[in-house]
């Protein structure tokens, strides 16, 4: 894990997930996301003891388990003010709530609550209702709702940089996952015209590197996802009496060259697959229908 400054004031930890660091005027410093587990916060820890950054602020953007798995250490270490999100809050203090929707609702046997989909509760001192300006002592951010990847996720900009969580991704990182988790498709398409329009010097996606001239990057996050729903809708009409999810979701991996290799991976497959055909569901090009007692997806066409 790099420690690398972009401003005087504004680092970021690059890492397969990254974590923001700021260093504001007023003497504070705030944390934005906390890795997947307590080893990677030790070396954040670690890392800004050695160079006498204070920690005394954390951001979390969005409950999924690789944003947040570290901070459960890091409050068990000092004291932190903790913000994060609504309803995103609501999971971070009760971290079962993610496999138990990945599972439909089912109390998730223990395999599937493994540290990628749950992890350690930790308390949320700020809950911010809606995205807007954040104090820090006697310092600011601002906050841009960026939903799509997770219900409420919020991204920071400070000092002109923007720290977009998961609302996009590092090209070579989009490709590699075939098929990103979202849980909006329309949301997430949204959320990545919006940042192309934001006032920023510079971009750090959750997953990737840090860029100046990112809207390249988000263009091809853009076109990555209007593929798959491209590809998602031809599967569809190649079938006459429709596909059920599970299988559509099994032909797309196929598709993408992509390997399921858990139950947990599939659960998060089908999540993302069921994300894209909602948004072709309201926009009218496909239906959900029930066929010989089988949920199935069908063009609207017929």
């Amino acid at each position: 894990m790099e420690f690398h400054p972009i401003t005087d004031n504004v680092y970021y930890f690059q890492g397969s997930v990254n974590i923001g660091y700021v260093h504001f005027s007023s003497g504070e410093g705030m944390l934005i996301d906390a890795g997947l587990e307590e080893q990677a916060m030790k070396k954040v820890l670690k890392t800004l003891k050695s160079k006498e950054l204070p920690i005394t602020h954390l951001f979390i953007t969005h409950a999924h388990a690789d944003h947040y798995g570290g901070a459960e250490y890091l409050q068990r270490q000092q004291e932190v003010f903790t913000i994060a999100p609504k309803f995103e809050a609501a999971i971070l203090q009760e971290p079962m709530l993610e496999p138990l929707y990945l599972f439909h609702g089912v109390n998730p046997i223990q395999e599937w609550r493994n540290k990628f989909l749950e992890g350690k509760p930790i308390k949320v001192d700020l809950i911010l209702e809606e995205a807007g300006e954040v104090s820090v002592g006697e310092s600011r951010f601002q906050t841009v709702d960026l939903p799509g990847h997770s219900y409420h996720q919020l991204a920071v900009i400070v000092e002109d940089i923007l720290f977009a969580a998961d609302a996009y991704f590092g090209v070579e990182v989009i490709h590699k996952h075939g098929i990103p988790y979202i849980v909006d498709a329309r949301q997430t398409m949204e959320s990545l015209e919006k940042i192309k329009n934001l006032p920023c010097a510079g971009a750090v996606p959750g997953h990737g590197s840090y860029e100046e001239d990112f809207i390249a990057t988000i263009e091809e996050n853009l076109q990555v996802h209007h593929d798959i729903e491209n590809l998602l809708y031809t599967l569809v009409n190649q079938e006459e009496d429709g596909i059920s999810i599970e299988q559509l979701v099994t032909k797309a991996c196929t598709e993408k060259g992509l390997t399921i290799r858990n139950v947990p991976s599939f659960m998060l497959f089908r999540t993302a697959v069921t994300a894209y055909l909602t948004k072709l569901i309201q926009e009218g090009r496909v239906e959900l229908i029930v066929r010989n007692n089988q949920l199935v997806v069908a063009s609207s066409s017929e």
